[in-house]
Formats: structure tokens, sequence, C-alpha cells
């Protein structure tokens, strides 16, 4: 009985290995064709992208754009975040799909994709609530570079498990994991402020002098202190 025992375990273990296999299938592969896109410059272009390289992971696809150290915008979405929200989400915040709790979270989160530049992997679980089934859903974000060279872009992938059930559905933040990149180069911050001026030596400044205010001098003998011109022009 106990050997048919853990042959049922074995069996249950394994088709739920299957089912998460399938689950986490498409964000397996937008990171596969992120980093066949890293060459030497570490972080890939956006222009890099090709649709075709993500083919079967398309739906569950976006791409944000940086718009201040913080904070960031869907440029592109597939329709699995449409569905989610049950409206199109380009143009919208990311921080529109997360609960207003866990926005601060994301932010921290969004300026280390950015700045470092970074890898981030979230687990997340959707709100509960009435007509709002359990829902569970990973996170991927990979950066990517604009075609002037900053760090401002990025490549991510939302997948979840369960119903979608009554819309929008808003994320809570289980954990979050920031990995450098493949090879750990970081780039410099696009939003460093310029260095302050050295003062010059004080072997080449002047010693300031102080001010006196000049007495008014009496107009010479002879001319007008004032002179009064005359227009006859309407």
């Amino acid at each position: 009985m106990d050997l048919l025992n853990g042959i049922e375990r074995k069996t249950v273990v394994s088709l739920m290995g299957r089912e998460n296999d399938r689950y986490l299938a498409p964000l397996r592969e937008v990171e596969s064709y992120w980093m066949a896109l890293c060459g030497a410059e570490d972080v890939p272009l956006r222009s890099e992208i090709d649709p075709r390289g993500i083919e079967g992971a398309l739906e569950f696809a976006f791409l944000i754009e940086r718009i201040s150290p913080r904070l960031a915008k869907l440029r592109v979405a597939g329709s699995h975040l449409t569905d989610l929200m049950g409206m199109e989400v380009a143009g919208m915040p990311l921080s529109a799909l997360f609960a207003p709790e866990d926005r601060e979270r994301l932010a921290e989160a969004l300026e280390a994709l950015f700045s470092g530049p970074a890898v981030l992997r979230i687990t997340l679980r959707g709100e509960s609530g009435f007509g709002k089934h359990p829902l569970e859903a990973e996170l991927a974000l990979f950066p990517l570079r604009s075609d002037m060279g900053e760090v401002s872009r990025a490549l991510g992938c939302l997948v979840t498990k369960g119903r979608i059930g009554r819309t929008p559905r808003r994320f809570e933040i289980s954990t979050v994991r920031v990995s450098p990149t493949p090879s750990g180069k970081l780039f410099p911050r696009q939003d460093q402020p310029t260095p302050p001026v050295a003062p010059a030596p004080r072997a080449m400044a002047e010693d300031a002098a102080p001010f006196t205010r000049p007495s008014p001098e009496r107009p010479k003998s002879g001319t007008p202190y004032l002179r009064v011109v005359v227009s006859n022009d309407d």
C-alpha cells in the first residue's frame, strides 16, 4: 500500500510539473530570445526586437518605455494584458496592472531595471473580490536600449494561471528578484546630474573689492541735465 501511495504521489508531482512548464513556457521563450540578442553591448537595442522571434509568446509579451526614473508606460501589449484589464492597455502606465499598495514596490523595481540595468522577475497574485477567482502570475522584464543608447525600454512577459473572471484584474506582489544582465556590466545612469565645476585655485582669483555707492555727479555747466524730446506723431 505504501508503494502504491508512493507511485501515486510521484505521478501527481509529474503532472503538476508538466502543467507548470506549460504555464511558464511563454516567459521562457521571451527570456531565451532576449538572451540570444545580448551581444558585446550586453543590452539589446529596442529596434532589434522582431515579433517573429517570440511568435509563440506574443499574446503574453509587451514593451514598456521609461518616462521617469520610477515610472514606465506600456507601448505595445499582447492580447493577454487586454483580457486581464478588460480594455486596451497601450499607453497606460505599467502600474495600472498593480494594486495601489504595491505600486511603490514596483517603482523601486523599475528603477533597478533601468539604472542597473537589471532583469526583473516578479511573482504575483491576483487581487481577491467578487467574481475574481484565485489567479497566480509571473512577470519578467528585460532591459533594452533606445536608438540613442540609453537603457529606457524593456521587453516584458506576463503569464497567469487560473481563471481571469471579472475584470480588471490587478496584482499584488509576492516576491521581486533583481538579477544582473548576462555579463554583469553596469551602464552609466542617464539621469545623473552634471558634476559641479571645481572652483578656480585661489592663486588665480582676485580679492573681492568692497562696493561703494557712487555720489551723483552734477551736470557740467551749459549742459542740460534732462533733455525733452517732442514727437508730433499720433
